[in-house]
């Protein structure tokens, strides 16, 4: 599968988590960073999608402990949580 095809199918998956909160902190955070993203961090994300929503959301927000496999660029970027809309 090209890189190309990989992201849409990934963006996809990242919009489409069934709950809105974590439609918005995955889609949002794919969107503003897969553009940069070399293989091996396609590779990763493709493997954290199928974790458990609450478990992601857990880790972004630093309320449990990232699993070890997950450390790196990746996760340290959706732990700022700056990508997230909110709307007053």
């Amino acid at each position: 599968m090209d890189r190309e095809h990989r992201l849409k199918r990934l963006r996809f998956r990242a919009w489409h988590r069934g709950v809105k909160e974590a439609d918005l902190l995955i889609g949002g955070f794919f969107d503003a960073h897969s553009a940069g993203w070399d293989d091996s961090e396609i590779d990763l994300f493709e493997i954290l999608m199928e974790e458990q929503d609450v478990d992601i959301m857990a880790w972004a927000m630093g309320t449990a402990a990232v699993p070890a496999r997950y450390e790196g660029t990746i996760m340290n970027a959706l732990k700022t949580l700056n990508y997230v809309p909110i709307s007053k």
